[in-house]
């Protein structure tokens, strides 16, 4: 009778033990990367609400002293609509250039109206406003350097295989627009 080493069995079910234990290590960590995107996605979207928490009370103390400055006062409620209504990072990095645009031309008002300016409201909007534009790039930051992290894994070999195999797809990086790239002139 013929006989087979335990050798020739046993390597067999090692490289295939070895191989499957790698498989799951690579897929739990893609899988922990990909929840980290997302909290990190959740970072700047708390960040844009808040944002758009602020306008409404920054608009109403503007009409109160330019209230004939109607074009600028649609832009920024279309722009917040906008920001609130987007659904993914790309159209959220879309939609808050255009809210930037819109701010900087209602900053642009203001300093047509010393009076405006003078007013403790509008001053404790102003600082509101900026500090969650710094809270907005800190958040920003973390993003993209979590998306950075996962993208890197999805790409890199052996593990793009187990990615591509299980339909793991890049994330978009959160930049800044040219609009964004200018600084929002926060005068008072």
């Amino acid at each position: 009778m013929f006989s087979i080493p335990a050798t020739i069995i046993l390597f067999p079910l090692i490289v295939l033990f070895i191989f499957g234990v790698y498989f799951v290590i690579v897929y739990n960590s893609l899988v922990s990367l990909k929840v980290k995107v997302k909290e990190a996605w959740s970072g700047i979207d708390v960040q844009l609400k808040r944002r758009t928490d602020l306008i409404p009370n920054l608009i109403e103390t503007v009409k109160g002293y330019a209230s004939h400055e109607k074009e600028v006062f649609e832009n920024v409620t279309k722009a917040r609509s906008a920001l609130m209504g987007a659904t993914n990072p790309s159209q959220a990095q879309e939609a808050n250039g255009m809210l930037t645009s819109a701010l900087k031309s209602l900053f642009a008002i203001s300093e047509a109206y010393p009076q405006l300016r003078a007013s403790e409201n509008f001053t404790n909007l102003q600082n509101e406003l900026s500090d969650t534009e710094s809270k907005i790039s800190y958040a920003r930051q973390f993003y993209n350097s979590v998306v950075r992290d996962f993208n890197s894994k999805i790409v890199m070999f052996p593990s793009n295989l187990i990615a591509s195999t299980l339909g793991f797809k890049q994330e978009v990086f959160f930049e800044a627009n040219e609009e964004e790239k200018q600084p929002v002139k926060v005068q008072f």
